[in-house]
């Protein structure tokens, strides 16, 4: 399952459907951290994308976020109240530190995240691939974020740093750049106005070809409000910092679950809520 280089192979219904890399050589600015891509569908469609012309400091799917206490673990320009965006020497790094478990269809794995030489987040992330159908699949993830810097931390978005509407941070899926814009919506909503920013239980994300459904898997997550962009590029995540900052006291711990179902073809809305509660079932 682990290749020579540290990517790590995940398989479900015995296909190959997702490799994490564990070490990537990355510039400083763009906050190197462990990350997922390819994902495919079963069929073998790729449904992640890494280093995009638009945004070269996004992973395919991880965890990152614009502002822990100032320090970057984004990548690319801060934005800072009353400046804008800002080339600043601030980016962090989250260093894989080893498996605690590593099979072929999941593994746990330990996460340091640091700056300036500080060691400020100490994360434990499991990750599984789970199968559902004969055409989908859902990826597990769950982050446990503990504060190991000795001082209270926050977290926080540009939106919270005063640019509305840009709150991500947090977990983070890039999709690829198609010639259409993909197709979004919620159980009750449909468009990306409508279910940017919304607290609901899933949000979908249908391509070419493709479907993903992102699901809060505890109480916790899905009063995360959810990013969504879709004409300028496809992105969703979960906002841990959507509108006030999220305060991390000294050793405290958040958790986040999401699950996303992966999919070949486009779902409706009908066919994305059955698969959801299939996998946040299973």
């Amino acid at each position: 399952m682990t290749g020579a280089d540290g990517t790590v192979v995940l398989r479900a219904a015995g296909r190959a459907v997702a490799h994490c890399v564990t070490r990537p050589a990355l510039a400083a600015d763009h906050s190197p951290r462990p990350y997922l891509h390819p994902v495919t569908t079963l069929a073998g469609r790729a449904v992640t994308e890494v280093l995009p012309e638009d945004h070269v400091h996004h992973l395919g799917v991880g965890v990152a976020v614009p502002d822990v206490d100032g320090r970057n673990f984004w990548g690319g320009r801060t934005f800072v109240r009353g400046r804008g965006p800002v080339e600043l020497d601030n980016h962090g790094v989250q260093r894989h530190d080893g498996f605690k478990l590593c099979d072929p269809d999941g593994f746990v794995e330990e996460v340091s995240w640091t700056a300036g030489g500080e060691r400020l987040f100490a994360e434990h992330r499991t990750v599984a691939a789970v199968p559902l159908t004969d055409t989908a699949w859902a990826l597990d993830l769950t982050f446990s974020v503990a504060n190991v810097s000795g001082r209270d931390l926050s977290v926080g978005s540009p939106a919270t740093n005063g640019r509305p509407g840009a709150a991500y941070g947090g977990f983070f899926w890039r999709a690829p750049k198609e010639a259409a814009a993909p197709r979004v919506f919620g159980p009750g909503a449909d468009g990306e106005e409508a279910v940017h920013g919304a607290r609901a239980a899933w949000v979908a994300m249908c391509g070419d070809g493709w479907s993903l459904v992102f699901a809060g898997a505890t109480g916790t997550t899905r009063r995360d409000p959810w990013f969504v962009r879709a004409a300028e590029y496809p992105g969703v995540g979960s906002s841990l910092a959507y509108e006030e900052r999220l305060e991390v006291p000294a050793g405290e711990t958040f958790v986040r679950r999401v699950v996303t179902v992966v999919a070949d073809g486009r779902l409706d809305r009908d066919g994305a809520a059955a698969l959801v509660r299939k996998a946040v079932a299973t």
